[in-house]
């Protein structure tokens, strides 16, 4: 079994790399900053790495300065962990230079890297599946461990209102609570703490609000220049694509976000009868059912076109 020879690895080496993909969510973050700890508390030498900084948000979780956007120089890994990636490129390192052993663990659809790889579908997140391995190694999880795994459920699941808030998710969470996790605490740092560079941003974004002539998909679009007006960064819009998506009638949510002059990043979402996964391949993204991503060159109104194309042929 997959998990037991990921347990295998653990007990019989030494110096371990945590990553997870750049531009991180709460999962990337829960995830890798549980992973850590606990290898940490096993005894084992580990350098947790991501391209980008910890959000503001969940800089609340124990610990999380753990994380460094740079290695030293001649690095070098008996074992590299690659979580919630997708693929090796979203980590922003040369991963396969870095380590012997490269173990994917991952949810997402299509993600079948590394020499040994774990992923799971049907879980609701990556930090199910961490859970899942450290509950293997026989590891009872500290309260900073379990604060991180609940944070990487939480927002994976929307706050448990997504179709992948199933029964496990709910077990799991449970038995993190137990572990003296407050819901309140996690939920009201991730949710309720915007900066007012967030809610600036928002109130420049919203007024881009565009909902198709059939009212079944709605967008929303950030440029360079909006960022720069509301004094704000990229990770100030996480969570933007869910106003569309929150519109009655609409099963198909988009946020476009400009990344360079001519090209931009289109997130989309689905309510779940639309496989949005398999609409982002067909751009050259990626992603699962319910969320996905792609990046596309071109203007705004031509990437606009190109996937409202797509959609119009979709909801025709």
């Amino acid at each position: 079994m997959i998990v037991q020879q990921i347990v295998e690895k653990i007990n019989n080496n030494q110096r371990f790399l945590v990553v997870a993909h750049e531009n991180p969510d709460g999962d990337a973050i829960g995830s890798t900053l549980a992973l850590t700890l606990a290898l940490r508390d096993m005894g084992k030498d580990v350098v947790a790495y991501n391209a980008d900084a910890v959000p503001d948000v969940m800089r609340f979780l124990p610990q999380s300065d753990l994380l460094v956007d740079r290695l030293p120089d001649n690095s070098h890994f008996d074992i590299a962990f690659v979580l919630d990636a997708g693929d090796l490129d979203r980590t922003a390192l040369p991963i396969r230079d870095l380590c012997q052993t490269v173990i994917n663990i991952d949810h997402h659809p299509y993600s079948n890297f590394g020499d040994l790889c774990y992923v799971d579908t049907d879980a609701c997140a990556t930090a199910v599946l961490i859970y899942r391995v450290l509950m293997a190694c026989q590891y009872q999880p500290s309260l900073a461990v379990a604060k991180a795994l609940y944070l990487g459920i939480l927002a994976d699941t929307g706050s448990f209102r997504y179709a992948s808030a199933n029964r496990e998710s709910f077990a799991i969470a449970g038995a993190l609570v137990e572990l003296g996790v407050d819901p309140w605490e996690v939920s009201s740092n991730l949710y309720e703490s915007n900066s007012p560079e967030r809610m600036r941003l928002l109130s420049l974004v919203l007024p881009s609000l565009q909902i198709s002539s059939s009212g079944r998909y709605a967008s929303i679009t950030m440029t360079l220049d909006t960022l720069k007006q509301a004094g704000a960064t990229d990770e100030h819009s996480d969570g933007f694509v869910n106003y569309p998506r929150s519109i009655r009638g609409v099963e198909v949510a988009l946020f476009i976000h400009q990344v360079s002059e001519n090209t931009y990043k289109v997130s989309f979402r689905s309510r779940g009868a639309v496989d949005v996964g398999a609409l982002s391949r067909k751009l050259g993204g990626g992603g699962h059912h319910n969320a996905a991503g792609a990046k596309i060159n071109g203007t705004l109104d031509e990437v606009k076109n190109s996937v409202s194309m797509l959609l119009d042929q979709l909801f025709s």
